[in-house]
């Protein structure tokens, strides 16, 4: 019997929840929890002999959901899919019709890009068909990555080791980390030296730079060593200086676009260090909606999977009149500024993000978000806001001095905010440095000169911003695809995180050189790139997704098939030393395992010998501690194992006495407000956190502490799910779902 009631299906329970607080009792709104049907896990589940068919099925995991929504299908009045309007959302809408078997005339697809009332009431009053050049689009990814995955995967478990995969966006991501190391290592520091000048002027002191000799400018490289600079100095000693010439001129300093899902990542990483999926998992929550000053959630950003600069004219004109009220009318720009998209397909949604109100400021959400929640909306608001007002003016001064015999040229530079504009709302830096008002020919006091020693610096290790931007200017990946790909080559330890910058490991650069040297179409930027073009075309219906499989797979799996006959695992994994087993006397070889290079004896497996080698290559030996064995009395030494570093007793084997090494986290014990938290490792190998003075203090966490107390309860905050900032009191108010 049909309902008189009309079912919504969302992918998200908080989303579907937000939506409950603003429609009337006509609607039974449910989520799907993401994807309902995948490829299967135990098989490739696409058939290459007959165009890429791909087989789908239902995990284990979602038959009782999609039972349950089954049974409501069949009950419902109407039935309406509003998953998020990008590839993936449109995918899931279609996989669900499929599922319940409902002709296109049954299905009502509807989408908006803010979780608010007046949005879905429109879309309500707007259906439309799904998509199905996006879900052609999304389908073609997902059999691509499954191909390159289920095909080089095992591959690399036959010839490197086992427990290795490759992924297409993946792998192209861990070469540029690769190449950025190898610039680092091959890196020639040069020495170079500059000389800048104290002097004073209108009772105001002011540094000028040695730019110009006999006219001519000056390059770094000027002064390569000491003895040059000393030269000059010589020469300038006794020197008088006056002003040659002054030049000044106002320049205008515009604001930045809204964000979109990559700059939206930069930016959090560069101001708060979060990680690119820190930073989605956030605003996912500010735009499924989160409840605000003890009332009911609402959606307070747009959709956060965009590549979009545009901003809907509503916003405009309400942010034209938030400025003017608030900061004047000289800050507002009366037409409102629009911004072009740089990307020539820009996909997914159709604005910028956004906040969902503009009157909802930052302020009058104070105490009602978590500090991370708070911050990310923040820099949103302020973003988006900067973006329509107007720009900054600077004035730019420059004061040329010369010498008395005009050989020698120092220049002093400097910046006076005219109008902060923008600037009032999204603060970047501006270094202000006024100079003394001085005249043409005016004589300069010369308090004293600085020669100074510099050195050219290799290029740094990408940070997830540098590396988002990267693969954004070369075309790889799209908004959805930035944080999952980062996110996985760290969990495959292809990379590691080193001081918030991103390190390929032993393993990482072995997969990588394998990748580039015998399958070279996989990692290369440019046919990378071509893909996602091919996508993007297949997106907007002005390409088939079967040819384009076609043209990739089949020279993919002929070079694969040749390989698989032509290279020996030994050739890669392999390596003949000096080195002789002192065990049996059988040459010792490097060879290669999950976790990187070890030294172990030729005769394996008759002789397990087997010996750590450090980042070089070298064998290592283990550091020598003040520590002595509890157990035997000889010396302790650190060791490094799988799970990094530990204490062990130098008479191993005969003593297997091990001690874990505390790392400290810099952070008091709450408990005793005597020991500090430090990191221990449990039998089974994962860390958790415990103060020092254990047993006499017996405070631990499983979790990460933070550092900061909960506004709530006053205990530690700690890192939870996808580092999320989450109170360690389990029975804290804060700790509800909402």
């Amino acid at each position: 019997m049909k309902s008189s009631k009309n079912l919504i299906i969302v992918e998200s329970p908080t989303k579907a929840k937000t939506l409950a607080n603003f429609l009337d009792k006509n609607f039974i709104i449910e989520s799907s929890y993401g994807h309902v049907r995948d490829l299967p896990k135990s098989d490739m589940g696409v058939d290459t002999e007959h165009n890429f068919e791909p087989r789908y099925v239902i995990p284990t995991k979602n038959r009782k959901r999609v039972t349950q929504l089954k049974n409501l299908v069949k009950k419902a009045k109407e039935v309406y899919f509003a998953t998020d309007e990008d590839r993936e959302g449109e995918a899931i809408s279609w996989h669900l019709q499929e599922i319940f078997g409902l002709p296109k005339d049954k299905v009502k697809r509807i989408a908006f890009h803010e979780i608010t009332k007046e949005a879905v009431l429109e879309a309500l009053e707007n259906p439309r068909d799904i998509d199905l050049n996006l879900v052609d689009a999304q389908q073609a990814r997902r059999i691509l990555d499954r191909l390159v995955g289920y095909e080089l995967s095992p591959f690399l478990w036959r010839k490197v080791a086992k427990g290795l995969s490759a992924g297409r966006v993946q792998s192209v991501a861990v070469r540029l980390i690769v190449e950025r190391e190898r610039e680092i290592q091959n890196f020639q520091t040069q020495e170079f030296w500059s000389i800048e000048g104290d002097f004073e002027a209108q009772n105001k002191n002011f540094t000028a730079k040695l730019n110009k000799v006999n006219g001519k400018s000056t390059d770094k490289f000027y002064l390569k060593n000491k003895e040059a600079a000393d030269k000059i100095l010589k020469e300038l000693d006794g020197t008088k200086y006056s002003v040659n010439k002054i030049e000044s001129k106002d320049y205008k300093k515009y604001p930045l676009p809204p964000f979109t899902t990559s700059s939206l990542q930069q930016e959090a990483n560069r101001r708060f260090g979060y990680s690119a999926r820190q930073t989605m998992t956030l605003a996912q929550r500010l735009y499924e909606g989160v409840a605000v000053n003890n009332g009911q959630a609402i959606g307070l950003i747009t959709y956060m999977r965009t590549d979009s600069l545009n901003l809907a004219d509503k916003f405009i004109k309400a942010a034209e009149n938030l400025i003017n009220k608030n900061f004047g009318v000289n800050y507002a720009v009366p037409t409102g500024r629009r911004f072009k998209t740089k990307s020539k397909v820009a996909q997914e949604a159709h604005e910028a993000i956004r906040p969902t109100e503009v009157e909802r400021t930052p302020e009058s959400l104070a105490g009602s978000l978590e500090p991370s929640l708070q911050k990310l909306y923040t820099l949103i608001w302020q973003r988006a806001v900067a973006s329509q007002m107007t720009e900054a003016k600077i004035k730019s001064t420059v004061i040329d001095l010369k010498t008395d015999k005009n050989k020698y040229n120092f220049q002093a530079n400097g910046n006076i905010m005219v109008f902060d504009g923008y600037l009032k709302v999204y603060p970047t830096a501006v270094q202000e440095n006024e100079l003394p008002d001085v005249k043409k020919d005016e004589a300069i006091d010369l308090l004293k000169l600085n020669p100074l020693q510099h050195f050219t610096q290799p290029p740094a290790r990408y940070s997830e911003a540098g590396l988002v931007k990267a693969l954004e200017e070369k075309g790889i990946g799209r908004p959805s695809t930035y944080a999952p790909t980062i996110a996985t080559i760290i969990e495959r330890k292809y990379v590691d995180r080193e001081e918030k910058r991103l390190k390929p490991t032993e393993i990482g650069i072995l997969v990588n050189d394998i990748l580039v040297e015998h399958f070279p179409k996989v990692v290369d930027y440019q046919f990378t790139a071509k893909m996602e073009d091919d996508l993007d075309e297949i997106a907007i219906g002005q390409k088939k997704w079967q040819p384009m499989i076609k043209e990739f797979y089949l020279p993919f799996k002929e070079n694969l098939t040749e390989k698989e006959q032509t290279l020996s695992k030994k050739e890669i994994t392999e390596e003949k030393t000096d080195e002789v087993c002192e065990k049996c006397g059988s040459p010792m070889i490097i060879k290669l395992g999950r976790y990187g290079k070890f030294l172990a004896c030729s005769n394996f497996p008759t002789c397990r010998n087997t010996k750590k080698l450090n980042g070089s290559g070298e064998k290592e030996e283990p550091e020598p501690t003040d520590q002595v064995c509890e157990k035997c009395g000889k010396p302790m030494v650190i060791k490094n194992g799988r799970y990094g570093k530990f204490m062990a007793c130098s008479g191993y084997p005969e003593c297997k006495t091990i001690k874990n090494i505390e790392q400290s986290t810099g952070i008091k014990c709450p408990s005793c407000q005597e020991g500090e938290i430090v990191v221990k490792r449990g039998r089974r190998g994962k860390n958790f956190y415990a103060c020092n003075k254990y047993p006499d203090c017996k405070f631990s966490l499983w979790s990460k502490p933070t550092g900061g107390k909960c506004s709530a309860c006053g205990s530690l905050m700690v890192y939870g799910k996808n580092k999320t900032l989450v109170c360690s009191n389990k029975k804290c108010p804060s700790n509800k779902k909402e």
